[in-house]
């Protein structure tokens, strides 16, 4: 009984670790609760929109007929659709799916993934433009990736708080189980245990054998009466 009672207290303990983007679980008495990561309203959309809309009106408004020709601008002009494809696909859906579930850091790394790899490929066009661009084209891709690694930095900040907060809860799980297994296991008294952990088994019926009556002896027959003597006739 007491085994059943322990199995289903450490399954409803252990249930919200399990799947755990954002349950929140009752602290045991006296303990104090973590706060929670769900709440968080902060989005990746958030903290990466105005960069990347930054970045798309600079792109959108280059010009690279002014610049000189040759392979580095035929360079640049592969990296800027590439990166104008990711900001309208893949990127573009990586940040509802991480807007949709503000609490999960996976989501966000894959957004992280992708904006240092969008990041790299912006660093070798803004390069070109150096060799084969205009002054203020130059100016203007600088500012936009200084946008965009502010944002960045906000991501990654963002994402470490999010790690943060998620080992705390799991650290106050792990608490609060110990504990529970702790109380568990604290002595009892041995009446008690003997009563709850040995249940009374009724001692087995004896079987009743009915012995069959005897035979007894049959009753000597008694000997014949004699008849009785005939009264003799008087003379």
């Amino acid at each position: 009984m007491r085994l059943t009672q322990r199995a289903c207290l450490l399954c409803l303990l252990c249930m919200p670790a399990m799947g755990y983007a954002g349950q929140a679980v009752s602290p045991a008495a006296g303990a104090t609760a973590p706060q929670s990561v769900v709440a968080e309203t902060v989005t990746a959309s958030g903290l990466l929109k105005p960069a990347l809309e930054g970045l798309r009106l600079t792109l959108g408004g280059l010009k690279l007929e002014k610049w000189k020709g040759g392979s580095v601008r035929t360079e640049a002009g592969t990296n800027i659709a590439s990166i104008q494809r990711d900001l309208q696909g893949t990127l573009a859906g990586l940040l509802a799916d991480a807007d949709a579930a503000p609490g999960s850091v996976s989501k966000l790394l894959a957004v992280s993934q992708n904006v240092d790899a969008l990041y790299d490929v912006l660093v070798r066009v803004v390069d070109g433009a150096r060799i084969a661009g205009t002054g203020e084209q130059v100016d203007r891709l600088q500012l936009s990736m200084a946008d965009l690694e502010k944002a960045r930095v906000a991501l990654d900040e963002r994402i470490e708080a999010l790690a943060a907060a998620q080992e705390k809860q799991v650290a106050a799980l792990q608490t609060d189980l110990a504990n529970a297994q702790k109380a568990q296991a604290a002595p009892v008294c041995p009446v008690v245990a003997a009563s709850v952990e040995k249940p009374v088994v009724a001692a087995p019926r004896k079987k009743i054998v009915k012995k069959k009556p005897t035979a007894t002896p049959a009753t000597a027959a008694a000997p014949p009466a004699k008849p009785a003597a005939a009264d003799k006739p008087k003379p």
